[in-house]
């Protein structure tokens, strides 16, 4: 039997943070390893516990959600953790900026039991969780913020059908959408989106969508 996925629940409010530890625990594959209301304290505890995943609020007092997550899953953390980042609004700019930081995706605090549920193990066998719609809802609305990197781009190291792909992503496109539009395989689009995280060194999908903004690859 597989150990339980450990998580760490970190909202200032304890009504809802005493809800999603309430519903986490009640799952034979999940286990609560520790609870916090504010940022610093999350990651404090994140790296002492060594949790599996911290499902995150973005506005809590002492450091907030983004801060936390930039210094738990940040560029240039070495054994980063996985982050599920929380939220009233599905259209906040904090989430973004989040996401930005480090997050692996994000949910809405009204969602569904099934979906945190969902959205725990996605984020923790290492996938990104962030919807197709959402994605172009969020990151389309603040693309105008968002400044091209300066210098190189890395993206040279991709062939055209992987730069291809990777704009598909950026527009918000699920695999089994790429793959109607560039008719191809599902198995075969996995593969280019495999190969494109492994060249540009990216985590996962929520990765490349702020990697081909920043680069200016879709407007």
């Amino acid at each position: 039997m597989n150990a339980p996925v450990r998580v760490l629940v970190c909202d200032d409010q304890a009504l809802i943070r005493t809800g999603f530890a309430t519903i986490i625990d009640a799952q034979p594959d999940l286990e609560v390893v520790g609870e916090c209301g504010d940022g610093r304290t999350a990651v404090d505890l994140a790296r002492r516990l060594e949790p599996d995943i911290v499902v995150m609020d973005v506005r809590m007092p002492v450091l907030d959600g983004i801060e936390a997550t930039r210094l738990l899953a940040g560029a240039g953390v070495k054994h980063p953790v996985k982050v599920l980042v929380v939220t009233t609004f599905n259209l906040d700019e904090y989430v973004y900026e989040a996401l930005r930081a480090g997050a692996s995706g994000f949910l809405l605090k009204d969602a569904p039991p099934a979906q945190l549920l969902h959205g725990i193990r996605t984020v923790a066998t290492g996938a990104a969780l962030l919807a197709p719609e959402v994605t172009r809802q969020l990151v389309g609305r603040y693309a105008a913020r968002i400044r091209p990197a300066e210098g190189t781009p890395d993206d040279a190291v991709l062939t055209p059908r992987e730069l291809e792909v990777l704009r598909l992503i950026a527009d918000g496109l699920s695999n089994s959408e790429i793959a109607a539009t560039l008719v191809i395989s599902q198995e075969t689009v996995k593969t280019y989106v495999s190969r494109i995280l492994t060249k540009l060194g990216l985590r996962d999908r929520v990765q490349a969508v702020v990697y081909a903004y920043r680069r200016g690859l879709v407007t």
